[in-house]
């Protein structure tokens, strides 16, 4: 990581990362993935140590919870310190994490540096969870690809804040509201914002979306409607696509909703592929990963509904 780039499994998906203290590094993270330069990357860590060199360090009284919820899906707002402006977005705060996969924890382990990592895709796409799909999206632009088999979980991490007595989720992950609840006894808020400069990564532009159309059906009917339509694929569930006389990407079933949310963006990269005009995409209960997956569903269809 002198100055390279390299993308590598995450508990999460697939990441692009370099060294989160070299600025010029970073900049080629940006340009490998087409990404706005105001959108900040999130710095991943190995210790506790590293967290104090890069931040003021965590909320009076947290530390305790963060040991047990580290390594994993969670990802937080601090203020910065001795870190650039490059991964930081020119803001005042660092987003950080300390994922729960051995490849990335003995890469930063073994640089003795914290590594920026966003998603290792070209911006605006999904999200990649198997190094073929890296290489279909970034192959030519990172220096390094480690295949270490597929993602765990499928979506990214919960990205939170924390805010005078509350915890703020910018942006809904694998760890889920209730798991927040449980642990800080807080009160947690999920943020809609999309004005001005994201203090987080996935909060302001379009991301995770398939090349072709893709639309949510509000109902039953409407997803039924849509797919008599010639050309129209529908993605879901294994319950309700039998109830459907119509071409399916199945994502698995209602009762798994971790099945659902790791099977997610592997479905949009199949629409992509298949012969179809366009995919109707049906929601899922927001509990648990499931608000993570409908803010994944939302932005990759843009707003698109029926």
């Amino acid at each position: 990581l002198r100055g390279g780039t390299v993308a590598f499994p995450t508990e999460t998906v697939y990441g692009i990362g370099a060294n989160a203290l070299d600025d010029d590094a970073c900049r080629r993270i940006y340009l490998a993935k087409g990404r706005q330069q105001d959108n900040p990357i999130i710095v991943h860590i190995s210790d506790l140590k590293q967290l104090e060199e890069i931040s003021y360090g965590l909320p009076h009284g947290t530390e305790e919870k963060f040991v047990k919820i580290w390594p994993g899906p969670l990802t937080v707002i601090l203020k910065k310190r001795n870190i650039g402006n490059v991964p930081t977005a020119g803001l005042g705060t660092v987003a950080v994490r300390m994922p729960a996969h051995p490849v990335p924890l003995s890469l930063i382990e073994r640089s003795g540096i914290p590594i920026a990592a966003p998603s290792a895709n070209k911006s605006g796409r999904p999200s990649p969870v198997i190094a073929s799909e890296v290489i279909e999206d970034i192959g030519e632009n990172v220096d390094l690809i480690l295949d270490g088999g597929p993602s765990f979980f499928g979506v990214e991490s919960t990205v939170i804040m924390f805010r005078d007595d509350d915890i703020v989720i910018l942006r809904p992950g694998a760890f889920t509201a209730e798991d927040l609840r449980d642990i800080f006894r807080m009160k947690i808020v999920v943020s809609s914002s999309t004005d001005g400069s994201p203090i987080s990564p996935g909060m302001k532009y379009r991301h995770y979306a398939p090349e072709k159309e893709l639309i949510l059906g509000l109902s039953f009917e409407s997803i039924e409607r849509m797919c008599s339509e010639k050309g129209t694929v529908f993605i879901g569930s294994e319950e309700t696509a039998r109830m459907l006389n119509c071409p399916s990407i199945i994502l698995g079933s209602r009762k798994d909703l971790y099945g659902i949310a790791k099977n997610l963006f592997t479905s949009f990269r199949k629409l992509d592929r298949s012969d179809y005009r366009r995919g109707v995409i049906e929601g899922f209960e927001e509990r648990g990963i499931g608000l993570a997956i409908m803010n994944r569903i939302r932005k990759a269809t843009g707003g698109k509904t029926a």
